[in-house]
C-alpha cells in the first residue's frame, strides 16, 4: 500500500494537476477519523496519523505511541481511496475555477456540446463546461452540436457542483478581444480602442486612434484587402462592423460616426452632451439607418444625445473640410457606400490611404471604379 499510494499521488498531480501534499494531508486527517473508529478511542484520546513522504509508509500513534493493528492496513487502504475520490474532485473543481476566475475579461474557444433549456453548453478544452445563456447569445446566430466557438468569459461562480462558467456573444468586450487578436498594432498598444457600441447580430460600430501619426489606424484594423475586419465579421457571422476614426474634435467624431451619411451641420449643446445633426434630405433615411440602427450606434459610440433633422437642399450650406464624408463622392450609389463601410471605408481618410487593389475586392467596386473613388476622396480632402 505504501508504495502504492504515492505512485497513485504523483500519477494523479501529473495527470489531474492536483498537489500531492493535499492530498497527502487530506488522507492523514481522514485516517484520524478513521483509526479512532477502528480502535474505539475516545474523543479526549490524542491520535495522530503521519504518511512518509519518500517511502508512503503510514503510521498510526495514540498519545505518542504507535498503534499497532492487523486491521490497521485495511483501514488505511479503505480511508485513502475514499479520500483520495472526495479531494481529487475537490481539488479538481478549485483548480478548474483559479483557472478561469483568471481569464474573466478574455476569448475563450470551445465547442458546442449541448442545448439544455435555451443554453448553450460549451466544452472547454476538455477541462469543464461553460455556458452561453439565451439573453447572451446574439440573436441572429446559430449553432450545432460539435460546431466550434469562441466566447467571452464574463463570470465564474463558485458552485457545491463545481465552478459554473458564464460565457457570452452578446458583450462588446467580445469585439475588442476579437480585434486584439487579430490586430497586432492594438495588441502591441500603438492602435487605441476608444468606444464600441453594439448591437448583437446587427451591426457594431468601433472608434479607434493611433498613438504613431505614421499608422493609418483604420486601415491597420480593416487589414490587407480587409482580411482583419472580415476575420472578425465571419467570426460573428456576419455581424456588420463599421471602423471610425476617433477625434477630440466632437464634430470630426459625430460626422464619422454616421458615415457613410453627408452631414450639412452640426449644432452643440456641451453642457447637455446633445447635438443637433443637420442632412439633406435625401440623406435622412441614410443617417438615422434601418430601425434607427445608424443614429442610435453613433448616438452610443459619441456618448452624446444625437438629433438628426433635416433642411431644404436649396438652403443648403456649404461644407466645411471637416464635416465632409464618403457620401461627397460622386458617382458613388447607397449600396456602395454601404458595401465600404461594412469592408471598413468609412472616412474620406480610410478612402484616401487605400491601395487600388484592396478596394477592387470589394464587390461592386472594380479597379477603374477604385481608383476613380481614391481619387475622389484626395480631393475632397484637399478641399
Amino acid at each position: 500500500m505504501s508504495s502504492e499510494l504515492l505512485a497513485i499521488l504523483e500519477h494523479l498531480e501529473r495527470e489531474k494537476g492536483v498537489d500531492k501534499e493535499i492530498l497527502l494531508s487530506a488522507v492523514e486527517t481522514a485516517m484520524v477519523s478513521a483509526v479512532k473508529k477502528a480502535i474505539g478511542a475516545k474523543d479526549t484520546q490524542n491520535i495522530k496519523v503521519e504518511i512518509d513522504r519518500e517511502t508512503g509508509k503510514i503510521r498510526a500513534y495514540s498519545e505518542n505511541k504507535e498503534i499497532k493493528s492487523v486491521d490497521f492496513g485495511r483501514i488505511a487502504a479503505q480511508t485513502a481511496r475514499q479520500v483520495m475520490i472526495q479531494k481529487i474532485r475537490e481539488a479538481e473543481k478549485d483548480v478548474i475555477y483559479q483557472e478561469f476566475i483568471s481569464k474573466v475579461g478574455t476569448i475563450v474557444s470551445g465547442a458546442v456540446y449541448r442545448f439544455e433549456k435555451g443554453n448553450i453548453v460549451v466544452d472547454l478544452f476538455g477541462r469543464t463546461e461553460g455556458i452561453v445563456p439565451r439573453r447572451e447569445q446574439s440573436p441572429k446566430e446559430e449553432f450545432r452540436q460539435g460546431d466550434r466557438i469562441r466566447t467571452y468569459i464574463l463570470e465564474v461562480k463558485k458552485e457545491p457542483k463545481g465552478p459554473q462558467i458564464i460565457l457570452s456573444r452578446t458583450h462588446p468586450n467580445i469585439i475588442r478581444k476579437l480585434f486584439e487578436l487579430e490586430v497586432p498594432e492594438i495588441y502591441e498598444g500603438i492602435v487605441e480602442i476608444k468606444a464600441i457600441s453594439r448591437e448583437p447580430g446587427e451591426r457594431t460600430k468601433i472608434a479607434v486612434w493611433s498613438k504613431d501619426e505614421k499608422v493609418d489606424c483604420v486601415g491597420a484594423c480593416v487589414g490587407m484587402r480587409g482580411s482583419r475586419v472580415k476575420n472578425i465579421v465571419s467570426e460573428m457571422q456576419g455581424e456588420k462592423i463599421d471602423i471610425i476614426r476617433w477625434s477630440d474634435n466632437v464634430r470630426e467624431y459625430i460626422t464619422a460616426a454616421l458615415s457613410p451619411a453627408k452631414i450639412s451641420e452640426i449644432k452643440l449643446e456641451k453642457d447637455k452632451q446633445q447635438a443637433e445633426v443637420i442632412v439633406p434630405e435625401d440623406q435622412l433615411s441614410l443617417a438615422i439607418g434601418k430601425r434607427g440602427q445608424n443614429v442610435r450606434l453613433a448616438s452610443r459610440l459619441v456618448g452624446w444625445e444625437l438629433d438628426i433633422r433635416t433642411k431644404p437642399e436649396a438652403k443648403e450650406e456649404v461644407h466645411t473640410k471637416e464635416e465632409q464624408s464618403i457620401a461627397d463622392i460622386r458617382g458613388v450609389g447607397e449600396k456602395i457606400l454601404s458595401t465600404l463601410v461594412e469592408a471598413g471605408f468609412s472616412t474620406l481618410e480610410s478612402l484616401a490611404n487605400a491601395n487600388v487593389e484592396a478596394l477592387s475586392e470589394i464587390k461592386g467596386v472594380g479597379t477603374k471604379k477604385a481608383e476613380k473613388i481614391i481619387k475622389e476622396a484626395k480631393n475632397l480632402l484637399k478641399g
